[in-house]
């Protein structure tokens, strides 16, 4: 079972066009469906799905799995996790807002997959970064605008496909200040411990993840 999985996962990696090509397909087609009001309802219920199964096939392509990485990797799921849930339960870091159904199971009043997120969102912002020749920290500030440019997008789109909502339907400012300080604390975790984040998938996942918040706004109106 071990070699054939193995085999698959060497198969797999040797096809990242078609895989890029599959990721672009499957949020055009979510897109696509959730503006349909016969599929709309089933196709927000599969976000965990699509969140899951974008972290694997980023996984897939990911070369480094170092107990340092995996260490990094570990402290930024719990880390975001227990702010997250912290957050929703105080209203003291982000604002006061709640989750709603379609991201999953949770512990908290939170969603368990907040914390996979995390380090998703993290990794993808880091890749198209990591390569500028200039110092850690405007990589680190870079890469943390990245986070705050899409969460704005995924604000305006998230209440309407129930993943939140906020007091008042009101986003207040200390969200965004709160994404970026985390997002700088996560970003130089990185860099200093120096997570390899070339990856192939990244920066297509990246852009298609976005593009599919982008495409959502009229819906969320």
């Amino acid at each position: 079972m071990i070699k054939q999985l193995k085999k698959i996962i060497s198969l797999l990696r040797h096809y990242p066009q078609h895989l890029k090509a599959i990721l672009i397909i499957f949020y055009v087609v979510g897109v696509t469906a959730i503006y349909i009001p016969f599929t709309s309802a089933f196709f927000v219920s599969l976000t965990p799905l699509a969140l899951m199964l974008s972290f694997g096939l980023l996984m897939l392509f990911h070369r480094d799995f170092s107990l340092k990485t995996l260490a990094v990797f570990t402290f930024v799921f719990l880390a975001g996790f227990l702010v997250e849930m912290a957050g929703t339960n105080s209203g003291l870091i982000f604002g006061t807002y709640n989750y709603g159904p379609t991201l999953g199971a949770g512990i908290g009043k939170t969603p368990v997959l907040m914390g996979l997120n995390w380090i998703m969102m993290i990794y993808l912002t880091a890749t198209p970064v990591r390569k500028l020749k200039t110092h850690p920290l405007i990589k680190v500030f870079l890469s943390s605008s990245l986070m705050v440019a899409y969460d704005v997008v995924l604000e305006q789109v998230a209440p309407a496909i129930k993943m939140w909502s906020w007091s008042g339907d009101i986003i207040p400012l200390q969200n965004y200040v709160a994404w970026f300080v985390l997002s700088v604390i996560f970003h130089t975790l990185f860099i200093s411990a120096k997570v390899k984040v070339k990856n192939e998938l990244a920066l297509v996942l990246l852009l298609t993840q976005f593009f599919f918040f982008v495409f959502l706004l009229p819906f969320s109106r």
